[in-house]
This record gives structure tokens, sequence and C-alpha cells, in this order.
């Protein structure tokens, strides 16, 4: 924070300084009783202007000696007083002063603030990728299914699907991922033949939801005990067979050629098939 100094009609300086402590110092001093009448006027003249006008008072240098010779009558005050001077002194040479405490702390929230910004900004945006690099680009189509697990009952839910063998219940964290079958991968495929055969799996089954009598019961994941739900079963993703007017979606897409078998037992699954690009060469 700068420091201005503007010569007074008279030739005296005035500069601005520090109030708080002069203003304590002085109303300490003014509870004296060995103070003379001009002395006393002086004093309430000073801290008169430094209430109304705050960091913005300022005081010529004949005046801050003044206010020096008063306030020395104490040892202590003395010390501060003179320090005062200095510091004043040496501000309007640099014509920089210290920053007040309140500016202190106005940019140290500031700083603060925008540390807290950058982090929440980064948690969004590794939580987006994350969803992305999960289950694919989210897709527009939205169907609503009646689903089920051993827990719970039936319950209309909305789901997007993200591949030929996964859809999405919306307001859970992960997607479904439907067992028994495997379809070719539209987001990472090893050719562009499995590419396209990934697009028209996905199609394929956004048509078989158009269905009013759709039935997604959760089932458990092929998973070590206790991993379930975690990133090291099934990419978090939870497991489940879809059923449309009574039929696994995964055998309707198998039967056309959009799928191949994926069956997994206890808590093991055999490696996954991709014969797509090799059938092509």
């Amino acid at each position: 924070m700068q420091s201005h100094s503007d010569p007074t009609p008279g030739g005296a300086t005035l500069v601005l300084f520090e109030t708080e402590h002069l203003k304590a110092n002085i109303r300490s001093e003014l509870a004296e009783a060995g103070l003379s009448p001009w002395q006393r006027k002086f004093l309430s003249d000073v801290l008169t202007r430094l209430e109304i006008y705050g960091s913005r008072a300022r005081l010529s240098d004949k005046q801050l000696l003044k206010l020096n010779e008063i306030l020395g009558a104490n040892g202590t005050r003395r010390q501060e007083a003179v320090a005062t001077s200095r510091t004043t002194r040496h501000s309007r040479r640099s014509r920089f002063r210290t920053p007040s405490f309140l500016s202190r702390q106005i940019r140290w929230w500031r700083r603060r603030l925008v540390r807290d910004v950058v982090v929440v900004a980064l948690i969004v945006m590794v939580g987006l990728l994350y969803s992305v690099f999960e289950t694919g680009p989210v897709q527009s189509f939205l169907g609503t299914v009646g689903t089920s697990s051993h827990v719970m009952g039936p319950v209309d839910q909305v789901f997007t699907v993200t591949d030929g063998d996964t859809v999405h219940v919306v307001g859970e964290r992960a997607g479904t991922r439907l067992v028994g079958f495997n379809t070719p991968e539209k987001f990472s495929p090893q050719c562009e033949y499995e590419r396209k055969l990934g697009e028209r799996a996905s199609s394929r089954l956004k048509e078989l939801v158009k269905s009013p009598n759709l039935q997604l019961t959760k089932v458990p994941c092929a998973c070590p005990a206790g991993s379930e739900g975690t990133d090291a079963c099934n990419h978090g993703r939870s497991c489940g067979v879809l059923k449309v007017d009574g039929r696994d979606v995964g055998q309707i897409l198998i039967g056309e050629g959009l799928a191949v078998p994926f069956v997994c037992e206890g808590n093991r699954c055999p490696r996954t098939p991709r014969p797509w690009c090799a059938q092509q060469s």
C-alpha cells in the first residue's frame, strides 16, 4: 500500500501512518492527570482526527514531534512513539508503508479462495473423466425398466444405454454390466470392423428396450468376496440381467450375430472374448 506525501500551505509535510496503536496510546495518556491544558487539547484534537479519518488521517512532522514528546513521558510509549516516527519517516522516503492488518487478511482470504476453487475444479474434472472412461459417453436414448434384486422389490428406474452390453441407471454412481454375453467395443475397438459392429449392437439394444415390458434384475458379480462395488470388481459397476418380453437381451444379440457368449462361474471369469477383428481377417 502506497503512502502519499503532500505539502501543506505552511510547508509541513503530511504523512500516512498506522492508527490503532497510536489511538490506544493517546487514550492511555489522556487518562493521566499530569497533562497541561494545551497538551490535553492537542491530544484530544489528534484523537478526534484519527477517529474520524482512521488510516486516512494525516499529521505534519511538527505535530508528530509534539505527539512524540507527550507520549514519550512514559518509557514504554516512548519506544512505541519513536518506532512510529521512524517507520513514518522511512515510509515517506520510500513512498510505501506497511499494509494494514485488514489488507493482509483480505489478501490471505483471496489466496485461499483461489486455491479452494482450483481444488474443487480439479475434483470435478477428475470425476467427469472417470465417468467417461468407465462407461463411455452417455447416449441420448432413455428407457424405463423395472429393476429388482434379492434385497429390493421392483421399482421404476430411468436408464441410459451405454453400449451393447452396458446400461446406466440414473442416480447410480456406476453403470450396470449385463452378464452372459459380450458385444463388440465401440469406445476402444481393436479394428474398424469391431467399432462398426459395436455401434450396431448398441443401436439394436436401444430398439429392444423400447418395449414396455422390461425387467432389469441386479445379480452378484463374479468377483472375489468383498470386492464388489469397488474398482477391483468390474470397474465398480454392478451386474444385471435385462429381459425384454421375458427374453434375455444377451441371447437376442447373440442370435443376431451382434454378441458372443461370455459366462462367468463363481468368482472367476474367462478371458473376455473379442473375436471380431480375427473373423474379419
